[in-house]
């Protein structure tokens, strides 16, 4: 099959289209032929080294970790997908691959494709649409009346997490450029504040949840808008204690991941809020009530621009550049 492969980390490397076999099938894995997948920020962080700590790929590696396509060969203990099913996944991490013709996916990964989309925009669905879920529903519990700040509204994630906070009964603020005020208006957001005439720590307070993928010196401040007992949940690092733990990483690594975070945490304490680090996984079923979300209209996906495959290293130079509104998709078929 054709697929583009990473060989080596780097901030600057391109990845190279190849002839590589297609995807051994394990017995609890589908094969999917890839018609869409989407490009994200995590693909340009893998590809410029910065999760050779958490993540240890071999390289060559196939980046790509969003796929729309149809099943074409199932496991033997797969029991929920048949031949010719319409599906989409974030792919399991160890796993990714779906800038590629043909991905293996794990059964308990995978939904069927909503109904109401097409490829290119199912595709952009699992990766923000799973962060958001896990951030807003799994991790803050966000419940109707609530104050949530959710940071670039016009990116991947914050189109999407807009939306969820809004179904769940939210007031959502978030930050955007003049250009994408409306837009992260007609998806909901009530307070948007422009990052280039206003400071959002001078404009928001009391805040139940912030949703933090920002530098820094944005998490610093984002603390500072929480009420007491507020949570504030980073999708940008730095990784805290217990994500160490829980993807059971090697002692010294969980001593790095103490030492990045213990500012933040020590900041929080002191503010009586909560800080947690949050790299999303893959969840089929999660992924189902994000497709009944879909269906019903409550939620839309909103895509910047389709790229061909042979266009995929342009694809993720589009992404790396920041100027992306929504999601960016390559068509692979």
């Amino acid at each position: 099959m054709k697929a583009f492969i990473l060989k080596r980390y780097g901030k600057n490397s391109t990845l190279t289209k190849e002839d590589i076999p297609t995807p051994v099938l394990r017995d609890d894995e589908v094969l999917v032929e890839v018609h869409a997948a989407a490009v994200n920020l995590l693909d340009s962080k893998l590809k410029a080294g910065e999760f050779k700590l958490i993540l240890p790929y071999q390289m060559p590696l196939v980046l790509g970790h969003d796929v729309a396509g149809v099943v074409v060969k199932v496991g033997l203990l797969v029991k929920q997908f048949k031949l010719g099913d319409q599906v989409y996944a974030r792919t399991d991490d160890f796993r990714i691959g779906t800038f590629a013709e043909f991905v293996a996916v794990k059964e308990s990964s995978l939904a069927l494709k909503p109904k109401n989309l097409s490829m290119e925009e199912a595709a952009s669905i699992p990766l923000v649409g799973l962060t958001a879920w896990q951030a807003l529903v799994e991790k803050a519990k966000l419940t109707k009346g609530q104050k949530v700040f959710i940071q670039a509204g016009s990116g991947g994630v914050g189109t999407f997490a807009i939306q969820l906070a809004k179904h769940l009964g939210a007031t959502v603020a978030t930050t955007t450029s003049t250009a994408n005020i409306d837009l992260v208006k007609s998806l909901g957001a009530d307070v948007v504040v422009d990052y280039k005439t206003q400071a959002f720590e001078v404009v928001l307070r009391d805040l139940d949840v912030v949703l933090n993928s920002q530098d820094g010196k944005t998490l610093d401040k984002s603390l500072c808008v929480l009420k007491r007992g507020g949570k504030l949940i980073s999708i940008s690092g730095p990784p805290d204690p217990a994500f160490g733990q829980a993807i059971g990483a090697p002692g010294f690594v969980r001593l790095v991941m103490r030492l990045l975070s213990s500012s933040v945490r020590r900041k929080a304490r002191k503010l009586g809020v909560g800080y947690s680090f949050l790299f999303m996984k893959a969840h089929g079923d999660q992924l189902r009530e994000i497709t009944r979300l879909i269906e019903a209209g409550a939620i839309r996906p909103v895509i910047d621009k389709v790229f061909g495959f042979e266009s995929t290293n342009e694809a993720m130079a589009y992404v790396e550049s920041g100027r992306a509104r929504g999601k960016v998709v390559i068509k692979v078929r």
